[in-house]
């Protein structure tokens, strides 16, 4: 069985979640420095710091004008491949806003079918290797995409290979700049995952299981690793994504929606935040829910808001 190293499966979850070599911090600064980032994506861990679940964040905004307090729009973080209960949460969790904006690469006004399969695209194509793997389940097959306040809001795959050429960008030097960030935040990763670690997994008794543990890991710094591979300039797969999401929301805001939904790859949603909290949306924190993706116990467990901070104020 081919090697692979944690560093590997890092850039793998990081081209699932958001389809150079950045400089590296001193690391001992890097250690010591407290990550400012907004959180969408976390490990859930136990007083022992066991790790409990890999949770993904609803986050709430309002206005900063209290005369314009009816309205409300949430980021709400996703990862592609999880667990039947964590899509059925998000579908419960979708009935309750006017419109909910969701990210596919895919022609203007696409309408994903209820139980829609995924594509033959690479990225796809890992995604449901991943699901096997750790015997989850695809987005694109569980949330039910066919409700009428389900609303796509993304590029299409022409606009977004356009907009590649445009910046120079490929796939390769996304992976270089991703990879980099990988290496200079490993050093710095509190519960950092060896070597050992992955081909214990992989020949455990129980691999779904261990593999899913292993993975969450590293997971967990998706952020950080997105951040360095939109640089100074942005990127397609990031910004250019994101500005076609927010026009849209500007679309339902002045189309009288009230209460809104972003949907899409956690990596994405810190970008997200700083926009709408910009002058174009002056928009606020007003709270946060979060909810299990990924069971990391042995012991089956049914997807839910973390009750110590639902709704939180920020």
């Amino acid at each position: 069985m081919k090697r692979r190293h944690p560093l590997f499966l890092l850039a793998l979850m990081v081209a699932l979640t958001a389809l150079s070599a950045a400089q590296a911090e001193d690391k001992q600064a890097a250690a010591d420095k407290p990550d400012a980032r907004p959180k969408y994506i976390r490990i859930s861990r136990d007083a022992d710091q066991n790790p409990l679940a890999l949770q993904t964040a609803i986050v709430e905004f309002v206005p900063t004008d209290s005369a314009k307090a009816d309205l409300h729009v949430d980021l709400i973080g996703a990862v592609h491949v999880g667990e039947k209960s964590y899509y059925e949460a998000l579908n419960k969790a979708f009935e309750s806003y006017d419109v909910v904006l969701y990210e596919l690469v895919a022609p203007d006004g696409t309408r994903v079918p209820k139980g829609g399969k995924s594509s033959g695209h690479p990225v796809a194509m890992l995604q449901n290797g991943l699901k096997g793997m750790l015997g989850l389940e695809h987005q694109l097959e569980q949330v039910d995409y066919s409700k009428e306040n389900l609303l796509h809001a993304d590029m299409s795959p022409e606009d977004f290979a356009k907009s590649m050429e445009e910046r120079n960008e490929s796939f390769l030097g996304m992976f270089a700049r991703m990879w980099g960030q990988a290496i200079a935040q490993q050093s710095t990763q509190k519960n950092r995952t060896s070597d050992i670690d992955v081909l214990a997994a992989m020949f455990s008794p129980n691999r779904s299981f261990a593999m899913k543990r292993v993975m969450a890991e590293q997971f967990e710094n998706v952020e950080g690793v997105m951040e360095a591979l939109e640089g100074k300039d942005g990127s397609t797969i990031i910004t250019e994504r994101n500005k076609v999401a927010l026009k849209k929301l500007s679309e339902q805001i002045a189309a009288g929606k009230k209460k809104i939904a972003i949907f899409y790859g956690a990596g994405h949603l810190g970008d997200m935040e700083k926009r709408l909290l910009s002058d174009e949306f002056e928009l606020k924190r007003s709270g946060e829910q979060w909810l299990d993706a990924w069971n990391l116990t042995k012991t089956p467990a049914p997807a839910k808001v973390d009750p110590e901070a639902e709704k939180k104020a920020a």
